[in-house]
């Protein structure tokens, strides 16, 4: 059996500076599992070649001798082998339009996917993500969106030191700079125009949790979502106020005899409605990280957002870390990257304009989040993939889906098999 490995270099934008495997693993792989592993070079990794080359890695431009290659995002149609297994984020399980000519042609080749995204344990939970690092990406995305629109609006404030993620050296260059932050902000409080400071989290999976966590190096107070007309009451500057929304916070049941129920409004989410809106006034930043599909209902419309929007509305800034363009944030009208991370909508005229300035709310909507801290975010995605590397890589793929030997937790991401959806994804077949 051939146990070679190939990572495949990323290029589909130049902020994509991940790898799935960093260079400490690759020794392992060989020494206790006899598995060789050829690595494209790459210009822009934040991993360099010879960091690689040290391991004993080979560095090749020609992946065809590894029947398992391994990557982040999409991979182009042309570098696609017949019959050869492939494991990356294919962004194809919603039907996505984009991507159905590269399933398409997979299937015509026969390949195997294997879908990150879909790697879970029995409670369904996922075990391989970058979710962590898309919330804490996301917050100081945020937070310097919010510093620059306060600037715009002649409001000084710690607020306006954040700075974009790619102009920090690392993670914790971030969080020194925030403990920093959060002094001010005890000092010296927090300026009349922003207090109430409240900033909400639609969601508290490992995004939110992410986002959580920078903002929780700052001098926080979390109170519950019936506890904001309260804050406002006597709300203090020297704090930053959080709120955690949880599906009973931001859906009812349509039928006023129906009380809700979790599991109820997953398996009928046409049953429910969003009563979010009650909540829109009293934010000053909304984080979004909540999974959204077409079947769920909207957490803020274009028309709510209209029906609340003054000049002086509360609400500057929405962090859609989740970014379905027109989704749950229905005014995410496209996504954004790392070094224009912001646009500014304005539901009077129902339009956008870049940046960080203009009349309306911020929406900060980059979707390759992960990719703005690559090092550690990669270092931590290779950690929960090692596990599972072996048996992915030695499987024999030649048997049929139902023969095939792999984990648990691996065999329910197979998207296809032999170029053919497996029974949990049959229902791409319609978008096909």
């Amino acid at each position: 059996m051939n146990n070679m490995l190939g990572i495949r270099r990323e290029d589909k934008n130049k902020w994509e500076k991940r790898v799935p495997l960093t260079p400490n693993y690759l020794k392992e792989l060989k020494d206790k599992h006899g598995i060789e592993v050829i690595v494209q070079p790459s210009l822009i990794r934040v991993f360099l070649n010879e960091e690689y080359e040290k391991t004993g890695a080979t560095i090749k431009e020609d992946l065809s001798d590894c029947p398992v290659v391994f990557a982040i995002k999409e991979i182009p149609i042309d570098f696609f082998k017949p019959q050869n297994t492939y494991v990356f984020f294919s962004h194809t399980i919603k039907g996505q339009k984009y991507n159905m000519p590269m399933l398409k042609k997979m299937m015509e080749l026969k390949c195997t996917l294997i879908d990150y995204e879909k790697i879970a344990d029995e409670k369904n939970r996922r075990l391989v993500f970058f979710g962590r690092y898309a919330g804490l990406a996301g917050m100081i995305d945020t937070l310097w969106a919010f510093g620059q629109r306060m600037k715009w609006k002649g409001i000084r404030m710690p607020f306006s030191e954040v700075k974009r993620v790619i102009d920090y050296k690392d993670l914790g260059e971030i969080k020194e700079h925030f403990k920093q932050i959060g002094k001010k902000i005890e000092l010296n409080g927090l300026s009349e125009p922003i207090t109430p400071f409240v900033v909400g989290f639609a969601g508290y999976g490992n995004v939110s949790n992410g986002a959580q966590e920078i903002l929780d190096i700052l001098p926080v107070k979390e109170v519950g979502p019936w506890q904001l007309e309260a804050v406002y009451g006597n709300p203090s500057n020297n704090v930053v106020y959080k709120v955690v929304f949880k599906e009973k916070d931001m859906v009812e049941p349509i039928s006023v005899e129906k009380e809700f129920d979790l599991q109820d409004y997953y398996d009928n989410p046409h049953l429910y409605r969003s009563i979010f809106q009650r909540y829109i006034r009293r934010l000053t930043i909304l984080m979004n990280c909540i999974y959204w599909d077409n079947c769920y209902p909207r957490l803020i419309t274009k028309k709510q957002l209209e029906e609340i929007y003054t000049g002086v509305q509360k609400l500057q800034v929405v962090g859609d870390i989740s970014v379905d363009i027109n989704g749950a944030i229905e005014f995410t009208e496209k996504s954004t990257n790392p070094g224009d991370p912001v646009f500014v909508y304005n539901p009077v005229r129902d339009d956008i304009i870049g940046g960080c300035n203009g009349e309306g709310v911020a929406v900060m909507a980059v979707d390759t989040l992960p990719c703005e801290l690559p090092r550690e975010s990669s270092q931590a995605f290779g950690e929960s993939l090692m596990p599972f590397i072996p048996s992915i890589v030695k499987a024999d793929y030649s048997v049929n889906f139902e023969m095939l030997n792999l984990p648990p937790e691996i065999k329910k991401a197979v998207i296809l098999h032999h170029g053919k959806l497996t029974p949990d994804y049959e229902y791409v077949n319609k978008y096909l």
